[in-house]
């Protein structure tokens, strides 16, 4: 079983940063892909940011091309999205995702969950 912890969401204003962390425990993710993804009231849950297992396969979202960025760190067992010149658009819960096989945008393919972390972005 992979337990996965995020963490680093804040309140910020428009066009400032910030990075959310996701620990893995349980067993290490340095074999899994994994994904950001976010959930806006009354909208269903998106994907964000995804990774493979080496973390040279990468693919983003539209809207946060060019001011995301996710990184991993298979020696903390840990991976990042680093979130620049942030929108009030980008008002979410985010939450982090691993799976066993190969990179995928679909939140519904990914088998281990962390709880959620709050990003709120006022104007």
């Amino acid at each position: 079983q992979v337990q996965l912890v995020e963490s680093g969401g804040g309140l910020v204003q428009a066009g400032n940063s910030l990075r959310l962390s996701c620990a893995a425990s349980g067993r290490s993710v340095s074999s899994y892909a994994m994904g950001w993804f976010r959930e806006a009231p009354g909208k269903e849950r998106e994907f964000v940011a995804v990774t493979d297992w080496s973390g040279t396969n990468r693919r983003y979202v539209d809207s946060v091309k060019g001011r995301f960025t996710m990184s991993r760190d298979t020696s903390k067992n840990t991976i990042y999205l680093q979130m620049n010149s942030l929108k009030p658009e980008d008002t979410a819960l985010y939450y982090c995702a691993a799976r066993r096989d190969g990179a995928s945008w679909l939140p519904y393919e990914y088998k281990y969950w962390g709880q959620g972390t709050q990003v709120t972005v006022s104007s």
